[in-house]
C-alpha cells in the first residue's frame, strides 16, 4: 500500500507508523528540509503493489546499509517490493547472469565499459525516451552525463542505457588551513595562480608539493590522475573522449603536452617532498601526512576525495578545486568517478525505480547519510551529512565539463598495466613522448 506524505501532526503520526512498520526509513517523511513534494507526487503517479524488483551491485558494508535505506523510500512510494543484493566480484557476476537470462532487474555499474559491452550485446534495455533530455537540463554538465551513458546498441544504433547516480570527484588539492594561514598563502583561483603559489613557496623556503604513486601492484595509478586532470586543462573534452577511446594515438603532442604538465610539477626537485626520485617510490597513501608535520613538509596534495581515509588523526585538512587555466577558457572541468544505474531485466518497475532517481528525494536521503555526492542541480545542498561533503557536492555543482577516469575507460592492459608503469618510467627519467609512443605501441598490438 503507498503512502502519501503531507505536513501535519496527523500525517506525521501516519509516517511514524509506516517507519516502525516497515522498520527501514532512516527519516521520517514530512520532517526536515527535505523535498517531499517530490516523493508524493511520485508516489501518487506509481502503485508498483505486488510487483519485486530486483537490484544488484558493487557495494557491500555501509555502502549496502546506505543504498537499502535509500530504497526503503521508494518501495514505501510505489508498495513493491524491494531486494538490493552487493557482490565483491559484480562485475562478473552480472555478466554470468545476464548470458545466462536469470539478471536483476537494474545493475549498478562502477565503471561505464562493461556497462558500454554489455549494451552492444544486447543485455541492456534503453532507458525511457526524455530521460536523457532530463539529464541535460538537471545534472550539472549534464550533457556529460548523457555522453557518459550512451552507447550502441547490437544494432549498432546509439542510445542512453546509464543513469548516473552517486559520484566521485577527483579534481581537488587538499592543504592544511592552519599552515596556509600562518604563511599568508591564498587559495588559487586559476592554474596560472597555482604555478605562481607554487613558485612564491620555494621562494619562501618550502616545498609545495606531496606526490606519490606507490601502490603495490597497482603503483603508478595516481600519476594517471594527473595527467587526465592535465588533459581536461589543457584541451577540449571532445579530445579527451578521443584519447580515451585511441581515436588518437597516447604519443599525440596533446597528450605528450598534458603528461608534460604533470611532470611540470613531479620531476622538479624544488617542488616535491623528498625530491623528484622520492616520487614513484613513495606510497600514495603516506605521502600526504607532510602537509600535517610541524614545520610543513609540503603545502599540497592533489588527489581524490578519499584520502582524508589516510590523513592523521585530527588532522587540520580542507581542499580546493584542482584550478583550470584562465587562458585556455576550457570552463571549470572536473575528473571523477562514480556509479551507473541500468536495466538489465526489463520491468515497469525497474523502469519507475529509474524515474524515482531522478526525484531530488533520491538524492536527499542518501546525501544525509554519508559518502554520497550528486551532481542535481535541484537538490536541498544543506541537507549533505557534513560541511566536507556539500563542499565536494558544489564542486560537482560548479563543474562546466565532467569527465569518467579515463584509465578506467580504457582497456585494462592499457589503463591498468601500461599507463601506469608508462607514468613510473616518466618520473623516473624518461622523456615524455619515449613513454607515450610505448604505451601506444602497446595499445596498437592489441589490435
Amino acid at each position: 500500500m503507498k503512502t502519501r506524505y503531507l505536513a501535519g501532526a496527523a500525517a506525521l503520526a501516519l509516517a511514524a507508523g509506516a517507519a516502525q512498520a516497515g522498520g527501514h526509513l532512516e527519516f521520517t517523511p514530512g520532517e526536515g528540509d527535505f523535498n517531499w513534494d517530490s516523493f508524493n507526487a511520485f508516489s501518487d503517479a506509481h502503485d508498483l503493489s505486488g510487483q519485486t524488483i530486483e537490484i544488484t551491485g558493487p557495494w557491500t558494508g555501509l555502502d549496502a546499509e546506505n543504498v537499502e535505506k535509500v530504497l526503503a523510500y521508494f518501495a514505501e512510494a510505489t508498495g513493491a517490493t524491494v531486494n538490493y543484493s552487493g557482490s565483491d566480484s559484480f562485475e562478473q557476476d552480472i555478466v554470468i547472469s545476464s548470458r545466462a537470462g536469470s539478471a536483476p532487474n537494474v545493475a549498478v555499474f562502477p565503471q561505464p565499459g562493461l556497462a558500454s559491452d554489455m549494451a552492444s550485446q544486447g543485455l541492456l534495455t534503453p532507458l525511457a525516451d526524455g530521460t536523457a533530455d532530463w539529464l541535460a537540463e538537471n545534472y550539472a554538465a549534464g550533457q556529460s552525463w548523457v555522453d557518459l551513458g550512451t552507447y550502441a546498441g547490437q544494432d549498432g544504433s546509439e542510445s542512453l542505457y546509464g543513469f548516473f547516480y552517486k559520484v566521485d570527484v577527483k579534481s581537488l588539492v587538499w592543504y592544511s588551513p592552519e599552515a596556509f594561514d600562518e604563511t599568508g598563502y591564498d587559495v588559487p583561483e586559476t592554474m596560472e595562480e597555482l604555478k605562481e603559489l607554487t613558485d612564491q613557496i620555494v621562494d619562501d623556503g618550502g616545498t609545495p608539493w606531496c606526490i606519490g604513486l606507490g601502490s603495490g601492484a597497482a603503483t603508478g595509478w595516481p600519476a594517471t590522475d594527473w595527467v587526465e586532470d592535465m588533459m581536461l586543462r589543457t584541451q577540449p573534452p571532445e579530445v579527451y573522449d578521443q584519447w580515451v577511446a585511441n581515436e588518437i594515438p597516447f604519443d599525440d603532442p596533446a597528450v605528450v603536452g598534458a603528461i608534460e604538465e604533470f611532470g611540470y610539477f613531479a620531476k622538479n626537485d624544488d617542488y616535491v617532498n623528498g625530491g623528484a626520485q622520492a616520487v614513484a617510490t613513495t606510497d600514495f597513501r603516506d605521502s600526504p601526512a607532510g602537509l600535517f608535520a610541524i614545520p610543513p613538509e609540503c603545502y599540497m596534495h592533489r588527489q581524490a576525495s578519499f584520502i582524508p581515509t589516510f590523513f592523521p588523526e585530527d588532522s587540520d585538512a580542507d581542499f580546493f578545486y584542482f584550478p583550470a587555466y584562465e587562458g585556455q577558457d576550457l570552463g571549470q572541468p572536473v575528473l571523477g568517478a562514480g556509479t551507473l544505474w541500468a536495466i538489465t531485466n526489463d520491468s515497469p518497475a525497474a523502469h519507475a525505480l529509474i524515474e524515482y532517481l531522478q526525484t531530488p528525494i533520491a538524492h536527499e536521503t542518501w546525501m544525509a547519510l554519508s559518502g554520497f555526492l550528486t551532481p542535481h542541480s535541484g537538490v536541498n545542498t544543506d541537507l549533505y551529512a557534513n560541511d566536507t561533503n556539500k563542499a565536494l557536492g558544489d564542486v560537482l555543482l560548479n563543474a562546466t565539463t565532467f569527465r569518467f577516469d579515463g584509465s578506467d575507460l580504457m582497456p585494462g592492459e592499457i589503463g591498468a598495466g601500461a599507463f601506469w608503469t608508462g607514468m613510473v618510467d616518466y618520473v623516473t627519467g624518461e622523456d615524455a613522448e619515449s613513454v607515450a609512443s610505448g604505451i601506444q605501441d602497446r595499445w596498437s598490438s592489441m589490435n
